[in-house]
């Protein structure tokens, strides 16, 4: 049971991108940090902003690319050679077009769905065998949008989305301590009620369901 010793949240640097879907994993670590009362500072040899926290016992960096997020390997493969961690030993935390909002899932290895971050991580690592926290931000087809999905990750989430993607992140942060030690079983269990995706038709299919009953009540 490998710990994690590097959580990697990944997004886009600069305040233009700050609220934008692509940042989720940069929401996920922030507030990580901040509930673990340290401060990001900017690291140029790992091309990166860099924390450091201590959960369940065990020293964890957090790590903010400042690459851009298709450069993000870069960072994440610095810092992993300067302090002799595994790609096994590596969460990345990032935002997921295949699942809806306030839906997530974290698995170990895979393929990278297009994300562009995960791609470039994968092939700096040399191996996709690094674990996964995918926040679901939901894909504009599936959310019956025209809006390409470059243009989709690079723009904010409704307030209704937003705050389902927070309720995702609350979730994850209660179970890192389970992360840093390694217990990803446990992990799995707590997180395994958010697995499963809502699309618009089902939720418009429970809608009815709920009218009838009330129906009946009445």
């Amino acid at each position: 049971m490998a710990q994690i010793r590097l959580i990697v949240g990944l997004g886009n640097p600069g305040s233009e991108y700050e609220d934008t879907r692509h940042n989720a994993g940069f929401w996920f670590v922030d507030q990580l940090a901040r509930r673990e009362n340290t401060f990001f500072r900017e690291e140029k040899k790992f091309q990166a902003e860099v924390a450091r926290v201590r959960l369940a016992g065990q020293d964890v960096w957090l790590l903010k690319p400042t690459t851009y997020m298709n450069r993000s390997g870069l960072a994440v493969v610095a810092l992993a050679l300067y302090y002799k961690i595994l790609p096994e030993e590596i969460l990345v935390v990032h935002d997921e077009l295949d699942l809806m909002p306030g839906c997530m899932k974290i698995k170990k290895g895979g393929g990278n769905a297009g994300h562009n971050g995960l791609k470039d991580i994968s092939e700096k690592l040399s191996t996709p065998n690094f674990w996964r926290l995918r926040l679901g931000t939901g894909h504009p087809r599936s959310l019956g949008l025209a809006q390409p999905v470059a243009d989709f990750v690079l723009h904010r989430p409704s307030r209704e989305h937003h705050d389902q993607i927070q309720e995702c992140i609350t979730a994850a942060l209660k179970t890192c301590g389970d992360i840093a030690t390694g217990d990803m079983a446990r992990v799995q269990r707590a997180l395994a009620k958010f697995g499963t995706p809502r699309t618009p038709a089902k939720e418009k299919d429970a809608e009815k369901v709920a009218e009838k009953e009330n129906g009946k009540q009445q």
